[in-house]
């Protein structure tokens, strides 16, 4: 391709326009040049930054220090952002982070219970308690630092000795200092959460006992109480909530068939709950008398031996014996039976706990669209236009003993149910929230993953269609431009002169040719032949079309007798 020619005909074609095309040209040109670059430097930058990854983030000045020290020794690039984040090259991350993290770096301001790791000689009891608060405080701060709004946590205890007496004994105590996440809070749930863990972790220790605050030392979970009521409100509406969605749904599961389908079925139904909490405990006595225990003792004895006969000391006891004794006679047979039984009345003890909600009452109110019937006209005939026709009386009976049994609406509780016939109002082309949401999926799961490929295919249908409206009508109309002036401005062949020669030879053989042909000699007239042969061709259309031919002549004929009339008035 010769370039230089192509440029020459360029700059004659650009000489040739308007200042109106040159400016629309210009401004053509700048607006592709400045889109080109502004893709090609948002591309590079795009991958310039996928390339780098995070090295280290939510380090202290210190350590981001340090870090950056170490980097700049090594020549490693690196990106430092904002909250101390330090970003490097995708392919140095790992092994950085290792050799950094071998030189103590980030220094972990928190210790645990690494600090009994080695045994100090000579370590006393108060040293060592000493090592366990801060051993205990460090654990809890990092456990702390463990949950998701978290991003620092401190916590200090204070444990009092032992005393022997229990007046004098004081509760441990402990306060907790948390910086929060930006844009993040702590739940009533959570802040509650914390206190536990933390009162769960020492001895004694209650979670009333446990101060918790953020960073702008502001105290957290002192309406505690008020949360909680809070939080018990909100679960019990949304349990209440959540009920009556479901019997909604019974309802028009139940009743959609005989209507003709779920659209045409409004169902609202509020329910009272009692979300008291009652505990009952009764106690019944048995009138039958239980033995509970019973005890025998049954003692017999046959025969004695005779008894010592004696009496008062004396001289007459030592005489010999007295009369009127009978010291030799044998004793009766003894014998002694004893039972106890004990009784015990029968008790029943039982306890009843009231469930979590408790049906006060339920009101149900359900609209049910009527049928629609093709119309018919004078003759009888079926049309295609509707006519509403209204449910009877006697299937609104039915459809209210059906939502009845449904959502179980007891009267004697006071439920109320309501079923009315309604006509519904129709309207056409509305898009159903179902299917947004199924567009919307389908987008997340199938278009989402090729969203990079779908940026650079817009640039090239943007670029297609500049080229299509705008550059090529505008190139394709440059042409014809330069086309109709170059036939306007067509330059003279330049002949040379053994051309001309046989140039002119073969025009006048021609000539001599076309002469003999006619059957002219040398006397040629170009003007009578051309007469002659407009003649012929007025006869042979005369021949041909002679009904035109007539109208043409009548035609000048008239507008030739208008000019005549025209001239005669003048004339008088």
């Amino acid at each position: 391709m010769d370039f230089s020619a192509l440029f020459s005909q360029l700059v004659v074609l650009y000489a040739k326009l308007t200042k109106q095309q040159k400016m629309i040209i210009a401004a053509a040109i700048i607006g592709i040049v400045a889109f080109l670059i502004f893709l090609v430097v948002y591309t590079s930058k795009s991958t310039k930054d996928s390339k780098y990854e995070v090295l280290f983030d939510k380090l202290s000045s210190s350590d981001a220090a340090k870090v950056i020290e170490q980097l700049e020794k090594e020549n490693i690039p690196y990106k430092l952002e904002d909250k101390n984040v330090i970003k490097v090259p995708k392919g140095v991350v790992y092994k950085q982070r290792i050799s950094i993290a071998s030189m103590g770096i980030p220094k972990d301001n928190g210790v645990g219970f690494e600090l009994f790791n080695e045994q100090e000689f000579g370590a006393t009891s108060f040293d060592q308690n000493v090592k366990y608060m801060r051993a205990l405080e460090g654990e809890l701060s990092r456990t702390i630092e463990a949950l998701a709004p978290i991003e620092s946590a401190a916590v200090s205890l204070a444990l009092p000795k032992d005393s022997l007496f229990i007046e004098k004994q004081i509760d441990p105590t402990a306060s907790v200092m948390v910086s929060i996440v930006e844009d993040r809070r702590l739940s009533p749930k959570q802040i509650r959460g914390i206190k536990n863990l933390v009162a769960s972790a020492v001895p004694k220790l209650t979670s009333d006992n446990v101060m918790l605050v953020d960073s702008d030392g502001e105290t957290l979970g002192d309406e505690d109480e008020m949360a909680q009521m809070s939080e018990l409100s909100q679960v019990q509406q949304k349990f209440k909530n959540k009920e009556e969605k479901k019997k909604q749904k019974k309802i028009i599961e139940v009743i959609s068939p005989f209507v003709g389908g779920e659209q045409k079925v409004r169902a609202q139904v509020t329910i009272e709950f009692d979300f008291s909490i009652k505990n009952s405990t009764s106690e019944t006595f048995d009138p039958e008398n239980v033995v509970r225990s019973e005890q025998v003792s049954e003692e017999s004895r046959e025969g004695s031996t005779p008894p010592e006969v004696g009496g008062v000391p004396g001289t007459v006891s030592n005489i010999g014996p007295v009369e009127g004794l009978k010291s030799n006679n044998v004793t009766e047979k003894y014998s002694k039976n004893t039972g106890t039984t004990n009784y015990e009345v029968g008790k029943t003890v039982s306890t009843t706990k009231s469930q979590f909600a408790r049906i006060k009452r339920i009101t149900a109110a359900v609209i049910v669209d009527g049928r629609y019937k093709n119309k018919f006209d004078e003759e009888g005939k079926e049309t295609d236009e509707k006519e509403y026709e209204p449910l009877s009386q006697t299937d609104l009976e039915a459809l209210s003993s059906l939502v009845s049994r449904s959502i179980g609406i007891d009267e004697n509780r006071g439920d109320v149910i309501t079923v009315q016939n309604l006509q519904f109002k129709r309207t056409k082309g509305i898009v159903k929230v179902d299917e947004i949401s199924k567009f919307m999926e389908f987008s997340q799961t199938y278009l989402a993953p090729f969203s990079g490929l779908f940026k650079y295919l817009f640039v090239l249908l943007l670029l297609l269609i500049l080229y299509k409206k705008v550059i090529s009508p505008f190139a394709e109309r440059m042409l014809e431009i330069t086309k109709e002036e170059e036939e306007l401005d067509k330059p003279n062949l330049d002949i040379e002169d053994d051309e001309e020669e046989d140039l002119v030879e073969k025009v006048q053989a021609m000539r001599k040719k076309v002469e003999d042909q006619l059957g002219v000699g040398e006397n040629f007239n170009e003007d009578e032949l051309k007469y002659d042969v407009l003649l012929e061709k007025v006869k042979i259309m005369a021949e041909d079309e002679p009904e035109q031919i007539a109208a043409l002549l009548q035609t000048l004929l008239t507008e030739e007798q208008t000019l005549a009339d025209m001239k005669e008035p003048s004339r008088g």
